[in-house]
């Protein structure tokens, strides 16, 4: 059975590992374990045994504004709906703390948008998201695409 749960202290290396494998082909930004361990609460996990197969973090901004991040699938564990578990589990939390806007930076913009994630323009964002973009080796020329999601609203 599939579950979700909250990362602990001994799934850190395997996180780092699963985002940095993903950052090394350019796909997502790599993340420092001083980071991972720093923000451990973000993070959820989904493992088979004891590995972590997926990984993904909810990361609070602001009062009103969160980030999901990091979503990441080991290679052979893709297609089985773990990435949308994992999505899910953040916007949940999100809910569960009262934030209705969530944004994402993605090179799979059909995923996000499964999960009622619309387009929006980076420049509308408020600066204080761009804090990580200052060390991806693609700042200033960002490749990604923006989006949103505001929690309560059905279309």
């Amino acid at each position: 059975m599939i579950q979700v749960e909250k990362a602990k202290i001994p799934d850190i290396p395997q996180i780092h590992k699963l985002i940095n494998d993903y950052a090394q082909e350019g796909e997502m930004l790599a993340r420092p374990l001083s980071e991972l361990y720093e923000d451990i609460r973000d993070y959820f996990v989904i493992k088979e045994g004891e590995v972590v197969v997926a990984c993904a973090a909810l990361h609070v901004s602001w009062s009103d504004l969160a980030e999901v991040r990091s979503v990441a699938v080991a290679k052979d564990s893709k297609k089985k709906g773990l990435g949308a578990r994992l999505v899910a589990a953040c916007l949940e939390e999100a809910k569960e703390l009262a934030i209705e806007t969530i944004f994402c930076f993605t090179y799979q913009p059909e995923f996000f948008k499964r999960h009622k994630f619309i387009d929006i323009d980076k420049m509308e964002l408020p600066r204080k998201v761009w804090t990580d973009c200052f060390r991806c080796p693609k700042f200033p020329n960002c490749d990604e695409t923006a989006l949103i999601y505001y929690a309560g609203e059905t279309t």
